[in-house]
């Protein structure tokens, strides 16, 4: 098989699909859509987008990308809903790359920073979430995480 090398314009469909489902409006979508591509250029790989795609939603939601949970233990001024908010998110986001672009664990975890095995947990649970109609409902989230 022979793979194919995708410009940022070839994704452009993919990446407002993803935008879409992550926003839940046609608003939000475009808009983020717009803020992606004016941060790439023509010779931008897929990976490329797919990591500002990242970026730009995280900063539209007001979410850190640096933060994790075990890095803020002790940081008490840390805010742990947005920590809490920022792993849901990149949860349903590495569902939607698997679903949407057909990634593999791999680039998932080079998308997210994450190591494999968190991906598969990840995948594992977000399906069995998205299963039950729990995935886009944070409440039933943040509950089965046990918060």
């Amino acid at each position: 098989m022979i793979d194919v090398i995708k410009t940022p314009l070839d994704v452009m469909d993919d990446i407002y699909s993803l935008a879409y489902w992550m926003t839940g409006s046609e608003k939000s979508a475009s808009d983020l859509l717009n803020r992606v591509y004016l941060n790439v250029n023509i010779e931008s790989s897929e990976m490329e987008v797919i990591k500002m795609f990242r970026i730009c939603y995280f900063d539209s939601i007001g979410v850190e990308l640096g933060s994790s949970v075990t890095n803020n233990l002790y940081r008490p001024d840390e805010n742990l809903t947005q920590l809490l908010w920022g792993w849901f998110e990149d949860i349903k986001l590495s569902v939607l790359l698997s679903e949407i672009f057909r990634l593999q664990y791999c680039d998932i975890s080079e998308i997210t920073g994450k190591s494999i095995e968190t991906i598969r947990m990840w995948l594992a649970w977000g399906r069995k979430q998205i299963g039950k109609g729990n995935m886009f409902n944070y409440y039933h989230l943040s509950k089965a995480a046990g918060f």
